[in-house]
């Protein structure tokens, strides 16, 4: 086996996997089936913007101290109830999705329950994150951490890959129901995976240190490390405004008129870019001193966004969105690299608490400002104004981030 797949000997690691790619086929399945019910229901690009702020208000508020609880508390267990949690919160979906109780209610009403049981979500999430992030490092012996930081992004890619074509076809042959079903069973196969993993030490078990302390710890350790804050705040501000995932269903449905089926195909398009990239790079080291490297993949990120933005044709959209997955990859790549390897042990959790802080909930933000500016400019002119702004921000940081620019791991 390749020294770069060293990682996949460790059993448990593979479990790990098979839970983050279960719970990401599930996530992704029921992301393109809920975005494209709701813009059936309302016909409004700015409810799919409210998708996206429903989910990040949750997943902030509780992100610190998710980070805090994950670094003092058995990880293993903490995934158990985070995979639960979004298990019973896809059960309501499917629930007032339904055929009768969409029946049997109002068009307001539907929509209105399914963004509470998405904002309760966003509450799973903001647990999943720091815990998975900081679990690894248990799993696997340390040399080979940058190694498996690669195939965990490469899993999450390729199942990013499968979720939304899947969950396109799922909606297009049987409906909510029958899509929602599927995200059910993939959300058991995820908490069997868990399960199989043994517990594993507490790093912290007999920290006492108040709460409010270890999370201004945190908060300090990112904000006063250069490369690490500038790696997070140029992904940060590029997906903010350079997403143009959000507003997919506008496209597929007014634009490029290729219905559901071809809306799960649009969204795996960047993962399809993505995994293959991210395969390459599991083989060998990213190129380049990584942090010049990083600008210049957000810069291709931002060049994709705006020719997609102007694109009328289905299969040029495509080979965009499949660019634009390549390099968003490379960032990815870097930035958990960055993070894993300059964050020591006992600060995992609150590390990647701020991580997914700063680009997690970015996603989600991003889609209320794409959903919002679509509401002023229309879906094309949200696009160009995004992709826009993302390459000023990269020109911006090339300028004063020198630290990052110079920065090799």
């Amino acid at each position: 086996m390749s020294g770069r797949l060293q990682p996949l000997r460790q059993i448990e690691f593979r479990r790990f996997l098979a839970m983050r790619s279960a719970l990401t086929i599930a996530y992704q399945i029921q992301a393109v089936v809920c975005g494209w019910e709701i813009y059936r229901l309302t016909g409004d690009p700015l409810s799919l913007g409210l998708i996206g702020l429903a989910e990040a208000i949750p997943s902030i508020s509780i992100a610190l101290y998710a980070g805090h609880l994950a670094d003092k508390s058995n990880k293993r267990n903490l995934l158990l109830w985070t995979v639960a949690a979004f298990f019973l919160c896809s059960g309501g979906l499917a629930l007032v999705t339904s055929p009768e109780l969409q029946a049997a209610h109002s068009t307001a009403f539907t929509v209105n329950a399914m963004y509470a049981l998405i904002f309760l979500s966003g509450f799973a999430r903001g647990f999943y994150s720091p815990t998975g992030f900081s679990f690894i490092p248990q799993l696997i012996p340390k040399e080979q951490l940058s190694q498996a930081t690669t195939l965990n992004s490469t899993i999450w890619q390729f199942s990013a890959i499968i979720g939304p074509a899947l969950g396109g076809f799922l909606y297009a042959g049987f409906g909510m129901t029958g899509a929602m079903t599927t995200v059910l069973v993939f959300s058991v196969l995820s908490f069997v995976s868990v399960a199989r993993i043994s517990s594993k030490p507490v790093v912290q078990a007999g920290n006492k240190e108040p709460v409010a302390d270890r999370l201004r710890e945190g908060l300090r350790f990112v904000f006063g490390h250069k490369v690490i804050l500038n790696a997070l705040a140029l992904d940060m501000f590029s997906v903010l405004f350079g997403g143009a995932v959000a507003l997919l269903p506008v496209f597929a449905e007014d634009i490029l008129q290729v219905g559901p089926q071809g809306l799960g195909v649009l969204r795996a398009a960047p993962s399809v870019g993505a995994v293959l990239t991210m395969s390459w790079l599991s083989l060998r080291k990213v190129p380049g001193k990584a942090g010049t490297t990083l600008l210049w993949a957000v810069t291709g990120f931002g060049v994709t966004i705006l020719l997609f933005g102007i694109s009328t044709s289905f299969y040029l959209s495509l080979f965009l969105l499949f660019l634009n997955g390549a390099f968003d990859s490379v960032s990815v790549i870097i930035r958990a690299n960055i993070i894993q390897l300059e964050t020591p042990d006992e600060m995992r959790g609150r590390v990647s608490a701020v991580n997914s802080m700063f680009i997690g909930s970015s996603n989600e933000i991003g889609s209320f400002e794409s959903g919002l500016t679509a509401r002023w400019f229309g879906a094309v002119g949200s696009v160009l104004f995004g992709g826009s702004m993302t390459l000023l921000i990269v020109g911006y940081t090339a300028l004063k981030a020198k630290t990052l620019k110079e920065y090799s791991y």
